[in-house]
């Protein structure tokens, strides 16, 4: 089955996208490429959906490498096949070393190093991780001078919070980073990136929570549903 892909054109020698919910072999609440293994799905369907985004990247499956996400702000260099360390960000300077890492409403974040020798940093940010630091310390693993692209994650239209988080981000933020009770993630993501020195970001701009037919969203279906996310390598 083809597995449809959301590529960024990004400069360099990188292989960076950014997957759906579609193409995969996972059923019921999970259908169908799910590639989130905590998410009670059958551990064999998820290696199958993770070896067929692989492939449909050209990146080696038994090389892949992942965290353990915990919405914090570290950001791991990528070994491969290394599956287990915390941290919700993983950088690479490794030709043909494929990372990924995983999302059902937090935004997904690709960082490229554009002069000198390649890198590449993918980071799952969401409410917690952009407060804490999880964009700036991806910067700071790649150094140089970068580009970035937020993948599809939740939107202003749909991710309304308390009063406690809608506070923490106007203090941080100001008022563009809450629209009514609603949290833009996505204005957020771009400011931390420029206020960090990445001067070409690009936005999607696809909410999870609104499009069920492409994306898993934690927001719209509670916690049983699956995880789409971004893949890269150095190419």
């Amino acid at each position: 089955m083809n597995v449809p892909l959301i590529r960024w054109q990004g400069p360099g020698p990188y292989e960076v996208a950014f997957s759906t919910r579609q193409g995969g072999v996972s059923e019921g609440a999970f259908e169908s490429l799910n590639l989130g293994l905590l998410t009670h799905d059958e551990a064999a369907h998820v290696a199958e959906n993770r070896r067929r985004l692989c492939a449909a990247l050209g990146a080696d499956p038994e090389l892949l490498s992942l965290n353990k996400q915990v919405h914090a702000a570290t950001v791991n260099r990528a070994e491969a096949g290394r599956r287990g360390r915390e941290g919700d960000g993983l950088w690479t300077d490794e030709r043909g070393l494929p990372m990924l890492k995983l999302t059902a409403d937090c935004l997904p974040i690709a960082l490229a190093r554009v002069n000198g020798s390649p890198a590449l940093a993918l980071l799952h940010a969401g409410r917690r991780g952009l407060l804490e630091g999880i964009v700036e310390a991806g910067v700071a693993a790649l150094g140089g001078e970068l580009a970035a692209v937020i993948g599809p994650g939740i939107g202003p239209c749909c991710y309304e919070v308390g009063d406690d988080i809608a506070a923490d981000y106007r203090d941080r933020f100001g008022d563009e980073a809450v629209k009514g009770r609603n949290l833009d993630l996505w204005t957020v993501g771009e400011r931390v990136l420029r206020d960090a020195g990445v001067e070409a970001v690009q936005r999607l701009d696809l909410c999870t929570a609104c499009d069920s037919q492409q994306f898993f969203s934690h927001r719209r279906d509670g916690p049983v549903t699956g995880r789409q996310g971004v893949i890269g390598y150095v190419a």
